[in-house]
């Protein structure tokens, strides 16, 4: 699945678990947050492809998506992508 494909699932996921994506511009990466009890995910649209959904994924593992089905390559991608956010966070790499 390329990295255009990911991010096009992970933007319906994302919609069927009704969170809102905003891409925006800024000095930013871009999370999951809850604005006004609105679930949002901000992302940087100058980002790559690879970053956004990146972003997005860990933004949903946030959430949890265990009660919606997803395609394995989707779900692979999420748990990788969380593994790596935890990794960082636990190491500061």
């Amino acid at each position: 699945m390329t990295q255009e494909q990911i991010l096009a699932e992970l933007e319906e996921l994302a919609h069927n678990c009704n969170i809102a994506i905003r891409f925006e511009k800024g000095d930013f990466e871009g999370g999951y947050c809850v604005l006004k009890a609105e679930r949002l995910i901000v992302v940087n649209k100058r980002l790559t492809v690879q970053r956004r959904a990146a972003l997005l994924a860990q933004g949903i593992a946030e959430v949890g998506v265990d009660e919606h089905y997803l395609k394995p390559a989707v779900r692979e991608y999420i748990e990788d992508e969380l593994a790596k956010a935890q990794k960082i966070d636990r190491f500061g790499i």
